[in-house]
C-alpha cells in the first residue's frame, strides 16, 4: 500500500469505520447481554451473561435452578450444542448461531467501505450505517420475540404452575414470583453501541477530509457551536415576551418616538399650536412677536 493510501486512512471518515470493524470483532469475545437476578434464597445477586453465539456465562446454573420452578428454560440453539443442558421443553432459537455471521459481516463491510475511493465512500458510509441499524434492530426484535415466546410457554408441570405468562424485557426490570431480574447490556453490547456511534459520526463527516489530528479541533468547535446555540435560544426566549416593558422602552412608547423633541409635541399631548398663539420662529428671525419692522 502506498504512502498516499496510508495517509488517506487517517481521515476520520475512513479511520472511524476501521475502528468500528475492530469493535465488532472484539464484541464476539465478550458477553453482549447481561441479566442480574435477586431472590430471597440467595444472599448475593446472580448474574447471567449471554454471548453473540450459543454460550451462557456467569451463574447460569443457579439461575436455571430458579427458572425451573416456573417452567422457564434457556433456549435451544438447535444446530449446535451450547455449554448448558438444553431442556426438552425449551423453545427453539436456531437464529442464535447467526450472531457471529452478523458481527463478522459488519466488520468486513466496515473495512471495505473505509477503503473505497472518494465518491463511492460517501454513499458507502450512508449505506453501511443504515444496514447496521437495520441488522441490529432486526436482531433485537427477534430476541424480544423469543423472550415473549419463552415467557408464555411455561412448563405446566413446573412446581409453581400458577405463574401467569410474562415477557422479560430486552432491557429493563421485571419480576416473576419472588425473583427480580434486570436485563442490560454486557461489555460486548457497549462495544456495539460505540461501533454504531462511530459509523454515525463517519457518515456525518463523509464529505470532510479531516484527519485524526483534526479531531480535537472538531470536538471543540462542535461544543462551542452547541453552547452558542443554547445561548441564542435563551436570548430568544427572554426577548419573546414583548408585553413587559424594559428600561430602554417605557410603556406605550412606539419605535421611532425617541426622535421627537419637546418642541414638536406639546406637554398636553396635542400638536403644536396653530390658533394664533406665538408663532414658530424661522431661521434668522430673532425678534420677539409683536415687534415692528
Amino acid at each position: 500500500m502506498t504512502t498516499s493510501r496510508l495517509t488517506r486512512l487517517t481521515e476520520l471518515r475512513r479511520a472511524l469505520p476501521l475502528t468500528a470493524a475492530g469493535l465488532f470483532l472484539l464484541a464476539l469475545a465478550l458477553p453482549v447481554w447481561r441479566i442480574t437476578f435477586e431472590a430471597p434464597q440467595y444472599v448475593e445477586t446472580l448474574v447471567v451473561e449471554l454471548y453473540a453465539y450459543p454460550r451462557i456465562g456467569g451463574d447460569f446454573q443457579e439461575v436455571h435452578a430458579l427458572n425451573k420452578y416456573v417452567g422457564f428454560y434457556y433456549p435451544d440453539p438447535v444446530y449446535v450444542d451450547p455449554n448448558y443442558d438444553v431442556h426438552e421443553k425449551a423453545i427453539a432459537a436456531p437464529e442464535w448461531i447467526l450472531g457471529p455471521v452478523a458481527f463478522v459481516g459488519l466488520a468486513g463491510a466496515s473495512a471495505v467501505v473505509s477503503l473505497l475511493p472518494s465518491g463511492k465512500l460517501e454513499r458507502g458510509l450512508v449505506a453501511l450505517l443504515g444496514g447496521t441499524v437495520a441488522i441490529f434492530g432486526t436482531m433485537a426484535a427477534i430476541i424480544q420475540y423469543r423472550l415473549y415466546q419463552a415467557g408464555h410457554t411455561l412448563d405446566p408441570a413446573a412446581p409453581l404452575n400458577g405463574v401467569d405468562g410474562f415477557t422479560p424485557p430486552l432491557l429493563g426490570d421485571y419480576a416473576v414470583a419472588n425473583i427480580d431480574g434486570t436485563a442490560w447490556l454486557g461489555p460486548g453490547g457497549y462495544l456495539l453501541v460505540v461501533a454504531v456511534a462511530l459509523l454515525a459520526v463517519a457518515a456525518v463527516l463523509r464529505h470532510s477530509q479531516a484527519t485524526i489530528d483534526d479531531a480535537p479541533a472538531l470536538v471543540r468547535g462542535g461544543w462551542e457551536r452547541f453552547r452558542d446555540r443554547i445561548g441564542d435560544r435563551g436570548e430568544r426566549e427572554d426577548s419573546s415576551d414583548g408585553n413587559h416593558p424594559t428600561d430602554d422602552q417605557p410603556t406605550g412608547e412606539q419605535p421611532g418616538a425617541t426622535g421627537q423633541t419637546t418642541e414638536s409635541v406639546a406637554t398636553d399631548g396635542h400638536s403644536p399650536r396653530t390658533d394664533g398663539g406665538p408663532r414658530a420662529r424661522t431661521d434668522g428671525d430673532t425678534r420677539p412677536d409683536g415687534d415692528g419692522p
